[in-house]
């Protein structure tokens, strides 16, 4: 699953400019042809010796999430005699050798896709495809995973995987402090009593844990909770959104939690993960999404999933992050391109991830997840994630996220919120015309 990273967005856009800029005027740049001499034949010419089509399939994860791809890729070939897959594991640099590769104009025929408005003039919209694919049962996928991979109306690339945000809670240390577990509709207030009570500095142990560098992108189901954004629907305002009072409430509950002694900062440079914290019990509250679950069990943490907390009179919104798969423009085998994405996201190989939730309905209802405590939050959220992200609604959203990242980082080190959200719109209003 990918998590949404905004300055990666930032360098991956920089490395597309220069590689547009270089490749024009008739001619590549040496940077693009250091590019080719690394690629083999069969990533240039897509074919291997026999002459069947190899398709190319780039992917961000790493580990036990890759060797489950490359088995599902095995699948696919024992199921398609003339294609074969080859997996590519980019890992963290994902966004920059994808944007490589366009800039080259050899990209993987089909890629792990999230960011649709950076790419997807050199996708292949998918609409034809699914109008005349009966057999991909459209029907069976949650419909509002795919608000998030239009562009203009335009389809470019099918849900894969997904996850929203819950707060996560150790029964244990709950139990010990005779606290009440927290349910659905609980409000920030109640978060901070319970933190409060949890807390105990003599035993390094803490209520909730604060990440010290915060994706913008997953603090906005935060902000529209207390109804606000980061940017107006039309795209073309950030002032009185990004650092509306709201916004500054909303944001600010983190930094209050750590500047009044019941949250801990984690994840910073040279700290341990807030995912490694919980799991070693010293932090009673923990929000993330569906990642950390299994290895939270495996840990041996009785561990429970709430919605994330509400503010007075609003009702709480969720923010969702997906795994797509998408077609490239360029890809000369999209015919087999099609075949392999419409079996990474067949019920057979969905049911083989484990990394993210599944998107399909019948799967969802097979498994009992909507009745199952533990996953019941995700998929709850994910009908309350019905507002558009701010990177999908102005395309320099990149820059003015660079602002807004550091103002949060400050606003988690204890300085005020409204000062600081004031100080990014003013430094980003640019970026706006």
């Amino acid at each position: 699953m990918r998590k949404s990273a905004m300055l990666l967005t930032a360098i991956m856009m920089v490395i597309v400019l220069a590689l547009s800029a270089c490749s024009g005027g008739g001619g590549n740049s040496e940077g693009s042809k250091d590019q080719n001499k690394g690629n083999t034949n069969s990533q240039n010419e897509g074919k291997d010796n026999g002459g069947n089509a190899t398709i190319r399939f780039a992917t961000w994860d790493t580990g036990e999430a890759l060797k489950i791809q490359q088995e599902i890729a095995k699948k696919f070939e024992a199921a398609h005699p003339g294609i074969k897959v080859q997996v590519e594991p980019y890992g963290d640099g994902f966004d920059q050798k994808l944007a490589a590769g366009f800039g080259a104009s050899n990209p993987p025929d089909v890629m792990y896709m999230w960011d649709f408005p950076t790419y997807y003039k050199s996708l292949e919209p998918l609409d034809g495809f699914v109008e005349k694919d009966e057999t991909l049962q459209i029907d069976d996928f949650y419909p509002g995973l795919f608000a998030y991979n239009k562009v203009e109306g335009n389809l470019y690339g099918l849900p894969a995987g997904f996850t929203t945000r819950v707060f996560y809670y150790n029964k244990k240390l709950f139990d010990d402090a005779g606290i009440p577990y927290p349910q659905d509709g609980w409000t920030w207030d109640d978060m901070k009593a319970m933190a409060q009570k949890l807390t105990d500095k003599g035993k390094k142990q803490y209520g909730i844990g604060v990440r010290a560098d915060n994706d913008t992108y997953d603090l906005q189901g935060f902000v529209w909770s207390n109804g606000s954004s980061l940017i107006s629907d039309d795209g073309t305002a950030i002032d009185g959104y990004m650092n509306s009072k709201e916004t500054a409430e909303a944001i600010g509950v983190l930094g209050q939690a750590v500047k009044e002694g019941y949250g801990v900062l984690v994840g910073g440079k040279n700290q341990q993960s807030g995912d490694d914290i919980f799991k070693a019990g010293k932090i009673a509250m923990w929000e993330s999404g569906i990642w950390p679950l299994e290895g939270f069990k495996e840990a041996g943490i009785d561990v429970g999933t709430v919605e994330p907390p509400t503010f007075p009179g609003k009702d709480v919104k969720g923010v969702l992050a997906q795994s797509a798969v998408s077609i490239a423009k360029d890809s000369k085998y999209k015919e087999a391109a099609w075949e392999f994405v419409k079996f990474y996201v067949s019920a057979e190989a969905i049911k083989m991830r484990t990394a993210d939730l599944p998107i399909r309905i019948s799967i969802v209802e097979d498994k009992g997840f909507k009745e199952d405590a533990l996953y019941k939050p995700f998929y709850t959220m994910l009908e309350r994630s019905s507002n558009a992200p701010a990177f999908l609604l102005h395309p320099n959203w990149s820059q003015i996220n660079r602002n807004l990242s550091v103002a949060v980082e400050a606003i988690m080190l204890g300085n005020n919120p409204q000062e600081m959200l004031d100080q990014a719109v003013k430094e980003s209003e640019k970026f706006l015309k």
